[in-house]
């Protein structure tokens, strides 16, 4: 079950737009970081169970971000937002451990489906270990 999830984007109305947009926003425990960097960090203290990452961002980009969190925590649900969604830049970032990834702006539905699925994901993981 996802209780906790981590937004990392530099745009301070993206991370708006996709809190508003997860549903029943208010029964989760949500977090913002503004750069790759700071969702590195912030990651490791907050322990998400889900992460929404941007890919083009400052300090550190989403790409090196999500490598340095699947290196913290292999397990880690991280879910790529971009508007980059050419077949070359959605197979780096599924190869390098990303859950999955969506097009930016994320639709509600979208958004919802995708939680379902984590929340199903993680249930799974959670009975093997």
């Amino acid at each position: 079950m996802i209780k906790k999830i981590l937004i990392v984007d530099d745009s301070p109305i993206a991370r708006k737009m996709l809190r508003s947009s997860i549903p029943n926003n208010d029964s989760y425990e949500i977090m913002e970081a503004s750069d790759g960097q700071k969702g590195v960090e912030t990651f490791k203290v907050f322990e998400p169970d889900l992460t929404f990452m941007d890919l083009t961002m400052p300090v550190l980009s989403g790409y090196e971000a999500l490598k340095e969190i699947k290196k913290f925590k292999p397990s880690a649900v991280v879910v790529v937002l971009t508007a980059d969604i050419q077949p070359k830049s959605i197979s780096s970032v599924m190869e390098s451990g990303a859950y999955t990834v969506l097009k930016k702006p994320a639709q509600k539905q979208s958004i919802a489906d995708t939680l379902e699925k984590a929340s199903n994901y993680l249930s799974k993981l959670g009975e093997k270990q």
